[in-house]
């Protein structure tokens, strides 16, 4: 046995339960005796921050609301455990979303496939996804990398308290980790824009990829591929998990300036089509308007609804108004040198020409040069239409 710190066997299986539900399959053997081995609350703060319903977080204390706490450690939701400037910078994520990657990542218990014996886990964190590898595969198996030296540390302890003893680096995940290469297989724990290059130098011919995905637009998706002979990964996008960007070093930046307002207009196209929870649109935008994102303004300041639009990496911006009477006539104002209105415009009419592809309908090629290519799958014949993941924005004339 691993450890003798289980917790109460009702909030495991009622975990199970939950898990198999939101999967919709029965898990494999091995993964049900990874949840009842391992003990998801020793892989927790003894603070947690907990959704309120109202778009914030509200703190659970292990010592004041031990009930509370530890029922949250056993539910099947996303656990804030640490913040950074304010906002979440890591989290303990929903147990279904971390086995579902597992499974797409083929660890463990597939039938008539061989066990990966090189595992590759990109961000730390509590170490509680390094501990489920570890119960499947073994911990010699299992190779786990961290940005933040103080999680590090703390991931380590967790996993030495369960009795697990994976191989903990500190480091950079985007540089994966060259000391245990070639790996079967590599998994991240955040959402990426880009695959580094150096993750798919670092997987084995066969090998796969794993990673959730993320743009300035929508965060949202889970990609998974195969290496190829020739050094190119091959796979497609699946429609599961948002989970936390990738964490860089940190690097002083002055950030964007703000361009003055240029062009005025008006449009027919819906601000709610492109930012009002259409996944499959958003999708589609995050992938051909790169850099863009978007917030909803209902402070009445500028209009009764503005959706607004920035360039995460320059100076333009735009607004699209609603003035509360006329449902298809929207304001639009433009500044700098991206008209990313027209762009977000002109994305969505790509879309709707495509036939509303949904996420699953993408395919990602990346090489080791760190070349990248979406290829849509229209079920019109052919290959579909290709676009570039992360096309260079053209300035306006």
């Amino acid at each position: 046995m691993k450890t003798s710190l289980a917790a109460p066997a009702a909030y495991v299986d009622r975990l199970l339960a939950d898990v198999t539900e939101a999967l919709s399959r029965q898990l494999p053997p091995g993964y049900e005796r990874a949840l009842h081995t391992i003990p998801r609350h020793l892989f927790l703060p003894d603070r947690l921050w907990l959704r309120d319903g109202e778009g914030g977080y509200r703190p659970c204390d292990r010592s004041t609301n031990p009930d509370g706490w530890l029922t949250a450690a056993y539910t099947d939701t996303p656990l804030v455990t640490q913040f950074t400037d304010g906002l979440p910078s890591s989290s303990a994520s929903m147990p279904s979303m971390v086995l579902r990657t597992l499974l797409l990542a083929g660890i463990g218990d597939a039938a008539g496939e061989p066990r990966p014996r090189r595992v590759l886990e990109l961000g730390t964190g509590t170490g509680f996804n390094a501990a489920l590898l570890c119960a499947i595969l073994g911990d010699d198996a299992v190779s786990t990398v961290e940005l933040d030296p103080l999680l590090a540390a703390q991931g380590e302890r967790n996993l030495e308290a369960a009795g697990f003893a994976p191989a903990v680096s500190c480091g950079d995940a985007a540089a994966g980790w060259p000391p245990g290469a070639p790996y079967e297989r590599v998994v991240a724990t955040f959402s990426v824009d880009r695959v580094p290059s150096a993750w798919v130098e670092q997987t084995a011919v066969g090998g796969r990829i794993v990673t959730p995905w993320t743009s300035a637009w929508c965060r949202y998706g889970t990609l998974a591929l195969t290496v190829g002979r020739d050094g190119t990964a091959h796979g497609r996008f699946h429609a599961f998990a948002s989970f936390m960007p990738m964490r860089r070093p940190c690097q002083a930046t002055a950030g964007p300036a703000t361009a003055p307002a240029q062009h005025r207009g008006v449009t027919s196209l819906s601000p709610w089509l492109v930012a009002g929870g259409d996944l499959d649109a958003e999708f589609h935008l995050g992938l051909t308007v790169p850099g863009a994102s978007f917030a909803w303004d209902t402070s009445g300041e500028h209009a009764p609804i503005r959706l607004h639009i920035a360039d995460d990496e320059g100076p333009s911006w735009a607004a699209v108004d609603y003035d509360g009477l006329i449902a298809d006539r929207f304001t639009v104002i433009q500044a700098g040198p991206r008209l990313l209105w027209d762009e977000i415009t002109a994305g969505y009419t790509h879309w709707e020409t495509l036939g509303r592809p949904h996420i699953g309908q993408y395919r990602l090629s990346a090489n080791t040069a760190g070349d990248h290519t979406v290829q849509v799958e229209t079920g019109r014949g052919g290959s579909g239409i290709t676009i570039p993941a992360k096309p260079k924005p053209k300035p306006r004339p």
